[in-house]
């Protein structure tokens, strides 16, 4: 199945859509105050080493401390389990090592590091830490596996050192092309090394691709029809990078000239508001309900308005077998990690939940993030995890609702009243005040003046002293603030 994609370029943010068919499949967005850390390497300093946790804080310069367990501590890693030696004998406070990023700060969490250092190429991940020749898991045959290892062995140079992955790009890759990337992996190594040197903790040594070269690197390839640029200066960027790297997307990278804008010529603004929703409507007449909380996301599946088919367990059939497509489509959309939780309609046959469980798994495969995947649980549901690495489209793009705080749902002006009745009664206990002013918005003012003017009354004749009302037009429903006169 043939790609394009759509690269939109503002000077605050750069946008890549990958469509298939006109649909969009992909959306990352990168923004230039708040671009990823994943795979940039620091000269970091050990600022706190805690035994009990088997981990240590270090300060890369980022405003919050990052994460270093001991499981991602190379010496560690190389020596293996039996051998490996807890923290406080690896790591001392002061100390300043080499350190990479493997997860981005998310929400209150610090970056997570990895003393193990990687580099990616176009075909090659460069491990100038090992010695040993590995191939990505999603080249399933051994003799494929055993093949491409032979192939790579024969263009290293004598002399070499370190060790590399074999990425699935690398399948269709000419010698040459091999050649191409050890020699830029390996010339990107000396030069870290070299800066490391005259670098004082803590200091970024080395910063990942910007998202409109990673996309040369990390997303064409055969499958590409084109690559479409809306910035003439980031196309001749990308066009340089392409020519000196990777010659065969050269041909297929275009600039836009069109007058309508690129997102909006290809319905992509729309397809970014959807991927906002809650809802996502299924062509059947059901829909989806996606909830995404701090644990974990869930995706329910409802019938809706769909009651085609022969009878109802064909209507659920057909209604979850759609929905399995949808679901695999959004996690890649909305870039939903961590812990997720399907729900599909109840089926009663065996058939009916493989053949919908084989859809999903299928639909699944086309994503580039590691997938695992459970089989129907006791209560029906669907577990699988999705590798998090970043923040998702709707942390990206949108912040807590500063009224509910994120909850979803506000408390009724009847609740904030009798809130605020007792919060007058502790007042009154404290202080003498000559009187009570009660500062609210203008739906919790106007409950007080009508329906709850009785509570009002009584409360007054309760404490003994008046109280007064006054609307605060910028005030929340649940704000407000009782005043003593």
């Amino acid at each position: 199945m043939t790609e394009e994609i759509l690269i939109n370029v503002t000077p605050q943010e750069t946008r890549v859509a990958v469509m298939q068919q006109g649909v969009v499949q992909e959306l990352h967005i990168e923004r230039g105050s708040q671009r990823g850390l994943v795979s940039n390497v620091y000269v970091g300093k050990v600022k706190r080493v805690l035994p009990g946790m088997q981990s240590a804080f270090i300060d890369i310069g980022l405003e919050r401390s990052a994460f270093l367990h001991v499981a991602d501590i190379w010496e560690n890693r190389a020596s293996g389990e039996a051998a490996a030696k807890p923290i406080e004998k690896v790591l001392f406070e002061g100390q300043s090592l080499l350190v990479q990023v493997i997860k981005d700060p998310i929400g209150t969490k610090g970056a997570r590091l990895s003393t193990q250092l990687s580099f990616a190429g176009r075909m090659l991940v460069y491990l100038p830490q090992e010695a040993h020749i590995g191939v990505s898991q999603r080249i399933e045959d051994e003799d494929e596996r055993e093949a491409l290892r032979a192939k790579l062995q024969q263009v290293l140079p004598a002399e070499h050192k370190g060790g590399y992955i074999i990425r699935t790009m690398a399948e269709s890759a000419s010698d040459n092309e091999l050649r191409a990337d050890v020699a830029y992996l390996d010339k990107l190594w000396g030069n870290l090394q070299l800066k490391s040197q005259r670098m004082a903790a803590p200091e970024l040594l080395y910063k990942e691709l910007d998202i409109s070269l990673r996309v040369l690197r990390d997303f064409v390839d055969e499958k590409s029809a084109r690559v479409l640029v809306d910035s003439r200066e980031t196309h001749e960027r990308m066009l340089a990078f392409a020519t000196d790297y990777i010659a065969t997307a050269v041909p297929k990278l275009e600039h836009y000239l069109g007058a309508r804008p690129l997102f909006d010529m290809y319905s992509v603004e729309e397809e970014i508001e959807r991927a906002l929703s809650r809802r996502v409507d299924l062509k059947s007449g059901g829909y989806l309900i996606i909830d995404q909380t701090e644990a974990l996301t869930t995706v329910d599946v409802n019938t809706g308005g769909f009651v085609g088919g022969r009878n109802f367990d064909d209507t659920i059939f057909k209604t979850n077998l759609e929905a399995a497509q949808v679901i695999a489509r959004q996690l890649r959309l909305r870039n939903l990690g961590g812990i997720i939780i399907c729900d599909f309609i109840d089926m009663d046959t065996t058939e009916h939940r493989d053949a919908v469980l084989d859809e999903f798994k299928k639909m699944l495969a086309h994503d580039h993030t590691r997938i695992s995947v459970s089989g129907f649980s006791s209560l029906g549901l669907v577990e699988m995890t999705r590798k998090r690495t970043r923040e998702s489209l709707a942390h990206v793009l949108c912040e807590p609702c500063p009224t509910c705080q994120g909850r979803g749902e506000v408390k009724t002006a009847q609740t904030v009243c009798y809130e605020i009745l007792r919060e007058i009664v502790r007042e009154a206990r404290q202080f003498n005040a000559r009187e009570y002013r009660i500062l609210g918005s203008q739906q919790v003012i106007d409950l007080f003046l009508d329906e709850e003017s009785q509570s009002l009354a009584m409360l007054s004749d309760f404490i003994g002293k008046p109280v007064s009302l006054q609307v605060e037009t910028l005030y929340t429903q649940e704000q407000y603030d009782v005043i003593l006169m």
